[in-house]
């Protein structure tokens, strides 16, 4: 039996992606609800042209030996936050057990069927596992994410650039604070690479991916086109966000539960972002949060950058 407690009930994603699209503003959650988008997902994982999740998984594959050794053994609850299907979260948890840590896994994500396969994939290792469904970007979520004083240490997990999926300035110092003194964080971030960063995503793969919350509510390629524009955060040099939004070339109808909600010719819907690094950027933003680095890693092209870090 699959044990998932539910923070986020999906009444209340229906009527937040409601919401969502009345606003023009889809977030990153919404690409991972509908069986649609977690099948273009998982597609675009298993398929190899998705390279940040091939740079974030091979950097976790060859740095787990690594990065269990600098934690003691004894018993170490693992959170993982968006955690996705959790197969990278997987690879660390079975290197560090093998070097006598006694791993709790507790997955946290929005998505039902990616929280199923995490948990799925841990039970199958033989790890106990708790699935939370939560929207850690929530505060009452993230208040319900806080360690009591009395569990064991923590190790958090953000991996697969998804700090970059909000806004990494806030989410940083919201992730601080869950850490105890005795706590850490393992985070990473993409390496930004002006045109090749773009064409990273722009591709059909990821454009199908991109698309699929779309085509679930009945909006097509035929009723407009999928924009990616790549831009620059003022807040704090050698910040990118790569954002995308669907531009309508004609009248459209999303249909949602049996309820039509309109898009007008020439509307914009804005789709979920990601930020890119400069890599002393990436630093910054963590030091800048309270945390201190403890270990860090770089994939074999130097596009991604992976940190193990503690309170300062």
């Amino acid at each position: 039996m699959i044990a998932i407690h539910a923070l986020l009930t999906e009444n209340d994603l229906a009527d937040e992606f409601v919401a969502a699209f009345r606003a023009r503003r889809f977030a990153e959650k919404f690409f991972y609800w509908f069986p649609l988008s977690v099948r273009a997902w998982l597609a675009l994982c298993s398929d190899g042209a998705y390279r940040n999740y091939v740079r974030s998984r091979s950097l976790i594959a060859q740095s787990a030996d690594q990065l269990a050794r600098l934690v003691r053994p004894g018993p170490l609850e693992v959170l993982s936050l968006g955690s996705g299907q959790g197969d990278k979260d997987l690879l660390l948890m079975n290197a560090l057990q093998a070097h006598g840590v006694r791993v709790s896994y507790v997955p946290v994500d929005t998505s039902q069927a990616l929280l199923e396969l995490a948990c799925q994939g841990a039970m199958g290792a033989g790890l106990p596992v708790h699935g939370i469904k939560a929207d850690f970007t929530r505060p009452d979520h993230l208040a319900a994410l806080a360690p009591d004083p009395d569990t064991p240490p923590r190790l958090a997990l953000l991996l697969g650039n998804t700090l970059g999926a909000f806004d990494p300035l806030a989410a940083a110092r919201q992730l601080r604070a869950l850490l105890r003194p005795h706590d850490s964080l393992l985070v990473d971030g993409e390496i930004y690479a002006a045109q090749q960063t773009v064409a990273g995503y722009d591709n059909p793969l990821n454009r199908r991916f991109a698309w699929a919350p779309l085509v679930a509510v009945g909006i097509t390629e035929q009723d407009g086109e999928l924009v990616f524009e790549d831009g620059v955060d003022a807040r704090l040099p050698g910040l990118h966000p790569l954002a995308k939004h669907f531009r309508a070339t004609r009248d459209v109808a999303a249909q949602v539960g049996g309820e039509s909600l309109m898009l007008s010719a020439g509307e914009r819907l804005e789709l979920n972002h990601s930020y890119k690094y400069d890599a002393d950027t990436f630093r910054r933003i963590l030091a800048d949060a309270g945390l201190a680095a403890r270990w860090r890693g770089t994939s074999d092209d130097a596009r991604f950058l992976m940190v193990l870090a503690g309170p300062a």
